[in-house]
């Protein structure tokens, strides 16, 4: 019989469970996906159910959970003792939640899986926050030893930590303690411009190139004291997270000249150079950390973890320093991916199962989710009557007349294969356009997206023509890593550009693929193997072959509030629900015009937007 250990995190955002067999990832899966509430943090008993189907049967060897609940809730009562009276507010909203869930981590699990047929025997492990997100980190990656660090808001104390894997082992060295985090430094100026803390960080980053660093000298002179390794202290008498359920208080609103932005409001210079230099301090921070886990650890390579691994402007930056020869970023690399690390540290250090290196990541391209045959979606289809073109069979033809689509350009919704497991969409439930269009970003970005129209999109292109269009001379499988786009592509922007409003330099052109390239010339790149996912691959091909572009603008399959479609309904459901053109279903292509609720839907749009 094989060996399985399922992983399991949840109880804060992002909730996931993953299955292990004989060390092998067979199936991973966020809770978000089956529920349709976005960063569900519930019991993954979904994503638990799917993961155990995906083997076959219940049997397990080990279950293992992200972090040390006990340990977590004597810093939370910790924090309170040290701020009383004023954290009175933060201790009533926080500790009924332990006492009527979380302190019963054990017995809820028990209860949850002997609903799933697990027998009440199966051990549970329960491995540190960050042990869970540098196992996660290291044991998956293709790097026999490796430095590895995790920089996040706060696992049980730990912000950030330093370690070392070599073969089967992992060693965590160094560590930054609560309440001195960089994720929750982050996230401060993400409430304080105005946007949602835990899902709003990406919108910060994105904003970024269109301020200038002007606060950056306040932050480190101000906020906290950054050391020559990394390490640094903040200074608590700008934030409210221990004792308030806000992040900042009235001397941090005093010291950028004023209040936070009231959420959807218009966005300002001020949000602007905030965001741009919160940013250039987080890269100052992440380098220096790295530059210390070289000289500490000895070791060529880098393994990143944690939420702030999600910050790919910063990784980009960190490549580019040169510091480590290469990086492996996992690509669920926030609190869902902690259920994957949970499984490997079990399943390496407390089962000491070896470990075997060779032949790339073991993400197998993050493609670990569910999938549904075509006879599955076709009967679905028959069922409700919705006309679609058929492919079955015709693989070529499929990418030919999906490619024409776009190049006619169209939007298309992408749903295929199995689900992506983290929180980028890599062409199995994506939502595709044509990178040359000057108009798409704002079009995806209103008419589809249904979000802010400064946000930029990103590129999947060919693996083996990323270097044509950008300054990259590697693989970037996961969306991970931004690259600055190729000198001889891009278009001069003028000086004055910087004085016009931001919806009117967002729709500037700024190279030949100006749909993908940000106001600073840079984009998040995803490079697209044969090997990991032939299909979207080859559509690249038949694009490139229509076009001379072997790139198209992909974004994730949801829009604003919801996470990424998981069933053909979810897909068909949000396809009908904004102004995409095409929907592709496997093999099966569905046009909007031709579908039962065309009519209703043009005249709904209509009301909303200006269609011409």
């Amino acid at each position: 019989m094989p060996s399985r250990v399922l992983g399991i995190s949840c109880w804060y955002h992002d909730a996931a469970a993953c299955l292990l067999e004989d060390g092998e990832i067979v199936a991973a899966a966020q809770e978000e996906r089956f529920t349709r509430t976005k960063h569900d943090a519930a019991l993954p008993v979904n994503a638990a159910r799917y993961c155990l189907a995906e083997a076959g049967e219940p049997t397990l060897d080990a279950v293992a959970f992200y972090d040390k609940p006990i340990l977590k809730l004597h810093r939370i009562l910790e924090t309170s003792l040290c701020t009383a009276p004023r954290g009175l507010r933060q201790f009533l909203r926080a500790v009924p939640a332990w006492l009527e869930e979380k302190l019963w981590i054990e017995p809820q699990l028990r209860d949850a899986l002997e609903a799933l047929g697990v027998s009440e025997e199966v051990p549970i492990r329960f491995p540190e926050h960050h042990k869970s997100h540098a196992a996660s980190a290291f044991f998956p990656s293709p790097f026999e030893e490796a430095a590895v660090l995790t920089v996040d808001g706060v696992g049980e104390w730990a912000t950030a930590t330093l370690g070392v894997g070599e073969g089967a082992r992992l060693e965590l060295l160094e560590e930054l303690s609560f309440p001195h985090s960089l994720g929750l430094l982050y996230s401060a100026f993400t409430y304080f411009t105005g946007f949602r803390v835990n899902s709003g960080e990406y919108k910060l980053m994105g904003l970024a190139p269109y301020g200038e660093g002007r606060f950056k000298d306040v932050i480190l002179d101000e906020l906290m004291d950054l050391k020559a390794d990394g390490s640094f202290r903040l200074d608590m008498g700008y934030f409210a997270f221990l004792d308030d359920v806000v992040m900042t208080n009235a001397r941090f609103a005093e010291l950028f000249g004023g209040p936070p932005r009231a959420p959807e409001s218009p966005i300002t210079q001020r949000e602007m150079d905030l965001a741009q230099s919160v940013q250039q301090v987080t890269e100052e921070v992440v380098l220096r950390m790295a530059r210390h886990a070289r000289e500490v650890t000895g070791k060529r390579h880098l393994c990143l973890a944690g939420g702030v691994a999600l910050n790919c402007v910063a990784n980009g930056k960190l490549l580019r320093a040169g510091i480590f020869e290469d990086l492996w970023i996992q690509p669920a690399a926030g609190d869902a991916g902690g259920a994957l690390g949970a499984a490997f540290a079990t399943w390496h250090e407390a089962m000491e199962q070896p470990r075997v290196v060779g032949g790339g990541d073991k993400m197998r391209g993050a493609y670990l989710g569910p999938e549904f045959p075509a006879e599955m979606i076709r009967a679905w289809l028959e069922e409700r009557g919705y006309p679609y073109e058929s492919f079955e069979g015709d693989d070529a033809g499929w990418a030919e007349a999906v490619a024409g689509l776009l190049a006619d350009e169209q939007v298309v919704g992408l749903f295929q294969g199995r689900m992506e497991f983290g929180p980028r969409a890599l062409g199995n439930r994506s939502i595709l356009g044509d990178a040359r269009s000057p108009k798409m970003q704002s079009v995806m970005n209103l008419k589809i997206k249904q979000r802010e129209s400064f946000r930029p999109f990103a590129p999947s292109v060919l693996e083996e023509r990323v270097g044509d269009f950008f300054e990259l001379d590697r693989p970037s499988p996961y969306m991970l890593l931004v690259a600055p786009v190729q000198e001889g592509r891009r278009l001069p922007i003028a000086d004055s550009s910087r004085d016009k409003p931001i919806v009117e330099r967002v729709n500037e052109p700024r190279s030949d693929v100006p749909a993908i390239t940000h106001v600073d010339h840079s984009a998040r790149v995803q490079t697209v193997s044969a090997d990991t996912n032939p299909r979207y691959h080859a559509l690249l091909r038949a694009f490139e072959a229509k076009t001379g572009y072997g790139i198209l603008i992909n974004t994730s399959f949801n829009v604003r509030g919801e996470p990424i479609v998981a069933t053909p309904e979810d897909a068909y459901r949000c396809f009908m629900g904004t102004e995409m053109d095409a929907l592709s279903l496997g093999p099966f292509v569905l046009r909007a015009e031709a579908q039962p609720d065309y009519a209703r839907r043009k005249e709904r749009f209509g009301k909303v937007f200006d269609l011409d």
